[in-house]
């Protein structure tokens, strides 16, 4: 996978891209480079981030889909939201897939995602993107992000989501100590709740890294 991020206050400041242009050639080099996804968001979802308008999302990601669209009709897109306004408009613009930090924490995403019969990853966070790092606390880490990615994927499933279209991702570093991600990590495919579904890790530069 390959991440544009459309914010001013993302993880890092050179995957940040600031014009169209910029998206496509990022992404046309991601492609080229063997990505089979490029990621695109709107809202920044590092630990202390302030939350985003749904109609500044928009704004900042619609036009870049459709941009990587028109360039590369072949190229496999997903709309980085928690928002099911956002992911409809994103899909309708041309991306195949949504990727959902909060595991549908917005009761309209599923129906968005049934809909339109496409793919979804959900992810597992402890609370919001301001505040998830401020004492992320567990009795036990991998039965607790299992219970709340079953959740997510029992609502696609009873709406007719097939579960093969259901990706996990436990949210390395979303609302988790060092410890909490080491944990999870170890656990592999344990963290996933049915077996039909894929398991998506989401660790690139991940901080915890620096602390090893």
């Amino acid at each position: 996978m390959g991440v544009l991020n459309l914010t001013p206050d993302s993880f890092h400041a050179d995957s940040r891209v600031a014009s169209l242009e910029e998206a496509v050639r990022r992404a046309s080099d991601m492609v080229r480079n063997g990505a089979e996804l490029i990621d695109v968001g709107g809202e920044s979802t590092r630990p202390g981030a302030a939350p985003v308008d749904p109609s500044e999302e928009v704004r900042r990601a619609i036009p870049v889909v459709e941009a990587i669209r028109s360039a590369l009709p072949s190229a496999c897109i997903s709309i980085d939201t928690r928002r099911a306004g956002v992911a409809r408009a994103a899909l309708d613009a041309g991306a195949d897939m949504v990727n959902d930090v909060s595991a549908l924490s917005d009761p309209e995403m599923v129906d968005v995602v049934s809909e339109h019969g496409c793919p979804v990853c959900i992810m597992h966070m402890q609370g919001l993107p301001e505040s998830m790092q401020d004492d992320p606390g567990y009795g036990d880490v991998v039965a607790e992000v299992r219970e709340v990615l079953g959740n997510a994927a029992r609502s696609l499933f009873d709406a007719g989501v097939e579960p093969g279209m259901v990706i996990a991702d436990p949210g390395i570093g979303f609302g988790k100590s060092l410890e909490q991600n080491l944990v999870l990590l170890a656990a592999g495919r344990e963290v996933v709740p049915d077996h039909r579904m894929a398991l998506m890790w989401g660790v690139s530069r991940k901080t915890m890294f620096h602390h090893l």
